[in-house]
């Protein structure tokens, strides 16, 4: 009896404690509903989406294109300077890198397995011009 009484007075003293269900909150806009991404993105978020609706990738975000590496379809390598310092894997399992300058003008070989790769001019996105950079005038 003494249990039940203890029992149910702890019930009681947990229930009238219990903070009262908040009423959720509804935000003050519109009836439209939550925004998209597109509708909220503001600065270089949305310089960048709308660059992808057009089907243009100012930093390099997406994967490359495939190329065969030939002296006709060589790699494609951007830059905005007259040169450019690549890195060339040669064969799927190799674990070392081949280093080699990359300069404007015809496609060059990878001195290790003979890849060609092709330097081409491409506009600095957070320039926002078309300047284009010579090597001995960057900074160091």
């Amino acid at each position: 009896m003494a249990a039940r009484l203890l029992l149910r007075s702890a019930f009681r003293a947990a229930t009238t404690c219990r903070a009262a269900p908040v009423p959720a909150v509804t935000r003050g806009m519109a009836a439209g509903g939550i925004p998209t991404d597109e509708e909220q993105a503001t600065g270089l978020e949305k310089v960048i989406m709308n660059a992808m609706k057009e089907g243009k990738d100012p930093y390099n975000m997406m994967k490359p294109k495939e190329y065969a590496g030939s002296k006709a379809d060589p790699h494609l390598v951007p830059s905005i300077t007259n040169k450019r310092i690549v890195g060339c894997v040669c064969e799927e399992d190799n674990t070392a890198v081949v280093w080699f300058w990359l300069h404007e003008g015809e496609a060059q070989r990878c001195p290790s397995c003979g890849s060609h790769y092709k330097l081409v001019a491409q506009r600095c996105p957070s320039c926002g011009s078309h300047y284009k950079l010579v090597a001995h005038e960057l900074p160091h």
